[in-house]
């Protein structure tokens, strides 16, 4: 019923302008309906004509008959009862050149497209895509009401070129003015200015806006956050906006859950908050059991519960406060640890990559193994940065993650050593080939005490080999140390080296495969000293992808060391790291 042609055009063009013909589409129903088509039949005119432009063809000719009349000139009200058959042609002519291609005034750095330019193909898309540029620089540079005031466009179809030069009116430079907001139920006002920190009085720049609606954003409190500016000036060139929020639901719960063959089944959950007083104010509460059904530690059952409460926009509005409090049971082959701490701090956020925090927290915990009980207490400072420009948290293709925590503490008590607890994770990922089907990751992790003895020091500060976290194919927490006290002793060491490699291959859209490596070193003393002991393990994995990230499946085996035996299994979901 429909033929379509383009004669002249090469595979390319005569593909671009078949894929936006809407009667061509139309025409391939099963029962195609006749208003349909001679809709269809009148609206690819623009839509063929705007591909023409788009590719630099500026004396192209269309031509579509309904039955052997041009559909331009059947009036809608005298459309076809029924349709038989439809042409269309479209014979692009030749290609033009921009003979001029000029943007003015420019503001200084402006970087115009490179196809932007006397002798390049004169597509219609790099016209706009200057105008674009030349605006936004402009606006960077603080003239908020930038404008595109003429286009003096002139196409000579004798010599096949376009002669382009688009006027801007940059306006004048512009400041912040006041911010109204609306739509806000359940958080304050006053809070929500403070949480937006719009710029009153600052000149304006598009990043500083951008940063008012991240702020926003990253409470997790809307659903949708609007910036609207107003559409004049007020005197003295300042600008004012209108903010319109809609607050989302402001409760949460979450679980998860992971099973190891001697790991056995960990749970994990939380209920947050996010508007608590009215102010902002995030609650979370987090619990986890761990070691349900395990081998190691005599399948000992570990568990952790602790609740945060986050106020943002305190110092500033990119700082936010902390409290805290946390209570445990940790449970290794030779003793059992019970512990406790309650702490506050500050939380700044540097950039969208960049985070900050710096606290003060008070730690107890008692631990019994074979000698009595020993109480630990310390008074610590916990500092982190961490950068992370991950494309997706859960599986990540590209980009870095980088955690450097520093924790001094002092020890309070006879059985308590002062000193500090370092810890660094550093993971990579690289997407390979068009595709991206191939993703390369890498992780490396660091953990070193410095300060006090080893049985001084308390045992949340100490480290461990093997497991999910760590090595795969060795027991959950296999390598520590052996340490001598009238006897000897396994626990952690003072310091840590890890690293893991991983090819993960997507073999359809939600089906993937991956083959690693993971390495662990521990020592009570130096690092890389003969009193250490490294294990490794290697395997295969099957990934399946969810809307809450991969399932993940690992089968391990040690590699090197003398920790285990025997084939690992590993079920949880996202990535191992």
């Amino acid at each position: 019923m429909v033929a379509f042609s383009a004669p002249g055009a090469d595979e390319d063009l005569a593909r671009q302008l078949g894929d936006v013909s809407l009667v061509r589409a139309a025409g391939a129903a099963k029962t195609p309906n006749p208003q349909d088509l001679f809709t269809s039949a009148r609206a690819d005119y623009a839509r063929l004509l705007g591909v023409l432009y788009s590719e630099g063809y500026y004396s192209g000719v269309i031509t579509i008959h309904i039955d052997g009349k041009e559909a331009a000139d059947i009036q809608p009200m005298d459309a076809p009862e029924t349709i038989h058959a439809i042409d269309v042609s479209v014979t692009p002519g030749p290609r033009f050149h921009f003979v001029r291609a000029g943007v003015t005034p420019l503001a200084a750095g402006t970087a115009l497209p490179a196809d932007y330019a006397e002798g390049r193909i004169a597509r219609s898309g790099a016209i706009l895509d200057a105008a674009s540029a030349g605006v936004a620089r402009w606006k960077e540079e603080g003239h908020a009401k930038a404008t595109v005031a003429d286009k003096r466009i002139v196409a000579d179809h004798r010599k096949n070129t376009v002669d382009s030069v688009i006027v801007l009116d940059p306006g004048p430079v512009v400041h912040f003015g006041d911010l109204k907001a609306t739509g806000n139920k359940k958080l304050r006002t006053d809070r929500l200015l403070a949480i937006a920190g719009f710029p009153t009085g600052k000149k304006y720049t598009p990043e500083r806006l951008a940063e008012v609606q991240t702020r926003l954003r990253r409470t997790g409190i809307f659903s949708s956050v609007t910036l609207t500016e107003a559409e004049r000036l007020r005197a003295g060139d300042v600008l004012d906006y209108d903010l319109a929020v809609a607050e989302d639901k402001p409760r949460r719960m979450g679980a998860g859950a992971e099973i190891g063959t001697s790991d056995g089944l960990a749970l994990t959950g939380y209920w947050m908050n996010r508007n608590l007083w009215g102010g902002g104010e995030r609650l979370r509460i987090d619990a986890d059991i761990k070691g349900i059904g395990g081998s190691n530690s005599a399948g000992a059952t570990d568990y952790s519960i602790g609740a945060r409460i986050d106020r943002p926009a305190t110092l500033s509005p990119d700082t936010s406060a902390y409290v805290l409090t946390k209570a445990y049971k940790t449970t290794e082959e030779d003793y059992t640890e019970w512990g406790s701490q309650i702490g506050g701090g500050l939380t700044h956020v540097f950039s969208d990559r960049l985070t900050g925090e710096s606290g003060t927290a008070y730690i107890w915990s008692k631990v019994k193994d074979d000698y009595g009980n020993t109480i630990f207490r310390q008074i610590a400072f916990p500092n982190s940065l961490t950068w992370d420009n991950r494309d997706d948290k859960t599986d990540a293709k590209r980009g870095y993650y980088g955690l450097l925590r520093a924790t001094p503490f002092y020890g309070l008590g006879q059985t308590t050593g002062s000193g500090m607890q370092l810890v660094a994770d550093f993971r990579a990922y690289k997407a390979l080939g068009t595709e991206e089907r191939l993703v390369l990751a890498g992780r490396g992790q660091f953990g070193a005490v410095y300060g006090p003895s080893l049985g001084r020091t308390p045992r949340s500060y100490l480290f461990y080999s093997g497991g999910g976290g760590t090595v795969r194919g060795q027991p959950y927490q296999s390598l520590g140390v052996n340490e001598l006290y009238d006897g000897q002793l396994k626990t952690g060491g003072m310091q840590f080296i890890g690293y893991t490699g991983e090819a993960r291959y997507g073999l359809t859209d939600k089906v993937g495969v991956v083959a690693f490596y993971d390495a662990g070193f521990i020592s009570s003393n130096d690092l890389f000293g003969r009193d250490g002991e490294w294990q490794s393990g290697a395997g295969l994995g099957l990934r399946y992808k969810t809307p809450i990230g991969p399932i993940r499946l690992d089968v391990a085996v040690p590699v090197q060391g003398s920790t285990g035996g025997g084939v690992q299994l590993y079920l949880g979901i996202g990535q191992a790291f």
